[in-house]
């Protein structure tokens, strides 16, 4: 028989030497040893594939976080169902776009819920619906409780789908994408290698794990190296700071470093238990980068990936890493910049990020033509992202090309502004955006939270971009706000801001 590349018959070679091993411990002190949640995903499988459904069948859940969600994944691993995790926070016009296009022969929620997404259910004729409680109550668990745990891992071919995720949709409808048990797998392995993961690791997870970074990087690491978590539902300044000296690991994006670093109980000594804290999803100013390393004595590691591509690059584990650089291809990950027109690029010039390797996703769901669209004739993605390589190899992102401004018609890539800007006193965190123009047809505005009882003026704030950069990229206004609007994963949501400011300059 062909070889099985079912994801979770890979972790499931890791779990039968660890079993009376502890997998993970909760918030309040709960402990799911490996055998636990092998048992559990076992019996949900059962559950599953008694109520009918096949591999291939689409699982939809929007629950909150809970060791019960993280072995309803694995199950679906198991029996070769697809897992679709949804955010919480969707709601009902959201939920019937995503059941209406990915279809599934289940969903799964949380009882708090179920007054909306029963009658969604009904409506769009999805035939099973369970539900799932963060202490993990609910007719889910209570019915698998009898099911037959003796169901073996479901063959997978390498190119079967494991996961579909949805795009943020801030272009226009989220796009479904497909990702294979070979995609997560090379992509975990790729990171335990990369980043040094062994069993004697212990993970603080305090990411959500319906988005890659929960789910596949922070679980992949730990689940293929048969390490260990101190799970969190939701990150907690307080929570993590009382953590941290049990834990050998961090995962976060850039607001948790930045929130660490306001909590005075943050030490050197606190975090001297970690040996590598790491960032994604979202860019990492070089003032927290700069500012972490001056606390604790460590330099964050920088990666950059995406829902289409797993992860792509990484600032090394040994070597140096590069404040504003996401590091360097990883294993089996072939990265290039091109122009508009698909010609390659030379060091040091920005363009259209491209990636190739096996790590890239297999299609868009159901949209044949998007996914021709998207990959080039020799198979790389085009990513959406700007960049740049530096002699080293190490790349940068300076933005997305959807955010590009052309002012004048010239080009302002929006990370380098945003990096003067986070470096001017009085300023604790910035973002900039492009509002139409009357003359220039499009303009910079800056939109800065200020730091604690600082107050930056805008002619001040204007004055001091223009000694550092040409006059054309430096804000013509400056908008000072309490916070940035951000999504789940820490992203500035620049859309709602050009929605909120986009008179702003054809007023004046």
């Amino acid at each position: 028989m062909p070889e099985n590349h079912n994801l979770y018959a890979r972790f499931h070679k890791i779990f039968t030497d660890r079993l009376d091993k502890t997998l993970l411990v909760t918030d309040n002190g709960d402990e799911w040893r490996y055998a636990d949640v092998d048992s559990s995903a076992a019996r949900l499988a059962g559950l599953l594939a008694q109520s009918g459904v096949k591999p291939g069948d689409r699982v939809s859940v929007q629950a909150a976080k809970s060791p019960a969600l993280l072995c309803l994944y694995l199950a679906c691993l198991r029996g070769g169902f697809v897992f679709h995790p949804l955010n919480p926070a969707y709601q009902a016009a959201e939920l019937d776009y995503f059941f209406s296009d990915a279809e599934p022969a289940v969903v799964v929620c949380d009882d708090a819920t179920l007054d909306v997404i029963g009658p969604l259910a009904k409506q769009l004729s999805i035939p099973r619906l369970f539900t799932l409680a963060q202490d993990g109550s609910g007719t889910l668990m209570e019915l698998a409780r009898d099911a037959d745990a003796d169901l073996a891992s479901a063959y997978r071919d390498r190119h079967d789908m494991a996961t579909l995720l949805y795009s943020s949709g801030t272009t226009g409808k989220p796009k479904g994408i497909v990702l294979t048990h070979n995609n997560l797998y090379v992509g975990a392995r790729a990171l335990v290698q990369a980043w040094g993961f062994t069993e004697d690791d212990i993970l603080l997870h305090a990411l959500p794990i319906y988005h890659i970074h929960g789910l596949f990087v922070a679980l992949g690491c730990v689940l293929l190296s048969g390490g260990a978590m101190r799970w969190l539902p939701a990150f907690n300044t307080e929570k993590v700071v009382a953590l941290l000296p049990d834990c050998t690991t961090m995962m976060g994006v850039p607001t948790y470093y930045t929130r660490l670093l306001g909590n005075k109980d943050f030490t050197r000594e606190t975090a001297a238990h970690i040996r590598l804290f790491i960032s994604g999803s979202a860019p990492l100013p070089a003032p927290t980068f700069h500012a972490f390393e001056d606390r604790t004595g460590q330099r964050i590691l920088e990666r950059y990936g995406m829902t289409e591509t797993n992860m792509n690059t990484s600032n090394p584990l040994r070597g140096a890493r590069k404040p504003g650089s996401v590091g360097l291809p990883l294993p089996g990950v072939e990265i290039r910049i091109c122009d508009c027109a698909g010609a390659a690029l030379p060091t040091g010039a920005i363009g259209n990020i491209q990636v190739r390797g096996e790590n890239v996703f297999r299609e868009y769901w159901r949209r044949p033509e998007q996914t021709q669209d998207d990959f080039t004739q020799d198979g790389f993605f085009n990513t959406g992202d700007l960049g740049v390589l530096d002699e080293d190899g190490y790349l940068s992102i300076v933005g997305r090309s959807k955010d590009l401004i052309i002012s004048g018609g010239l080009n302002v890539y929006p990370a380098e502004v945003e990096r003067v800007l986070n470096g001017l006193d009085g300023v604790s965190e910035a973002t900039v955006i492009g509002i139409p123009h009357a003359d220039f047809g499009e303009a910079v505005v800056a939109v800065l939270v200020p730091r604690p009882n600082a107050s930056p003026q805008e002619d001040t704030i204007i004055a001091a971009t223009k000694q550092k950069l040409a006059g054309y990229k430096a804000p013509k206004r400056v908008v000072f706000v309490d916070e940035l609007p951000r999504n789940a994963m820490g992203k500035v949501q620049k859309n709602v801001l050009r929605r909120e400011y986009q008179h702003l300059l054809l007023q004046q």
